[in-house]
């Protein structure tokens, strides 16, 4: 099956990637739509950032960011993702008509969020989460980074299970860049067969993250601004490819079409 390109679509004026260029509904829909054009799969929708560090907003604030840009993305015809952590947001997401859950906690930020999924019968991205970004990083200690995510993600399958929602509705993220340090992350992308063969769909989430960043920088330098980190994320993004990922989620959506490309016609001549 074809990795599918999920387009990111930031409506937040603080995200770490692109800083408040789509904020408003009307450059939030614009860039969809532009994102569509490149060959997105499907787009995900976001009025909260997850950098680290990042401040949580309030309920209202993200409500008033998404609705709009969901319901006429949807309504132009878009396959649409929410990434929230808010149940109350993810209901009136679907509403508005999206058709996935992206969550960054799994359903641990807010209680509720499983008996929402579970009501609403929609496919819901599992990330693997351990706190908010105000503090995430201070958490990015692991005995075998792989072992420790996968058995994470297992145990929040069950969890979630246990609360109605269907196993075919879940989908993985090992979650790159959360709670997560280069070398973290890097396990990670060389060992994504591990994550798959828990059985589900996995969502790899590595566009502009920093540890691509620091990639060929000398030590103490500044990192590479996220807008040049898009020849590396198709890198990674032909790595997901290779191991049979279910999803890419990218800001660049054109660099990661062509990269599927020529995984595709690869394969073809196998």
């Amino acid at each position: 099956m074809r990795t599918l390109v999920m387009g990111v679509v930031n409506v937040t004026p603080d995200s770490f990637s692109d800083g408040g260029r789509w904020f408003t509904p009307e450059a939030g829909i614009a860039h969809g739509l532009e994102l569509l054009e490149q060959g997105a799969d499907m787009l995900d929708v976001g009025g909260e950032s997850t950098r680290p560090g990042a401040i949580r907003t309030t309920e209202d604030e993200e409500l008033r960011r998404v609705i709009p840009v969901i319901r006429e993305l949807a309504r132009s015809g878009a396959r649409v993702s929410i990434d929230t952590m808010r149940a109350a947001v993810a209901a009136q997401a679907v509403e508005a008509g999206a058709s996935i859950v992206n969550d960054v906690s799994g359903g641990l930020a807010d209680p509720d969020m499983a008996r929402v999924v579970a009501a609403m019968q929609v496919p819901f991205v599992v990330m693997h989460w351990r706190g908010h970004s105000a503090t995430m990083q201070s958490r990015a200690s692991y005995d075998d980074v792989v072992s420790d995510v996968c058995r994470s993600l297992t145990e929040r399958v069950t969890d979630l299970c246990g609360q109605g929602v269907g196993r075919d509705q879940l989908i993985l993220d090992p979650g790159f860049g959360f709670a997560k340090l280069a070398e973290h992350n890097w396990s990670l992308l060389a060992h994504l067969d591990v994550v798959q063969a828990l059985g589900f769909p996995v969502l790899v989430g590595t566009s502009r993250k920093t540890f691509l960043g620091r990639l060929g920088v000398p030590e103490g330098a500044e990192s590479r601004p996220p807008a040049q980190r898009d020849a590396a994320t198709a890198a990674t993004t032909v790595i997901a490819g290779l191991a049979g990922a279910w999803a890419v989620r990218v800001h660049d959506v054109a660099s990661s079409v062509d990269a599927l490309r020529v995984v595709e016609a690869m394969e073809a001549a196998r």
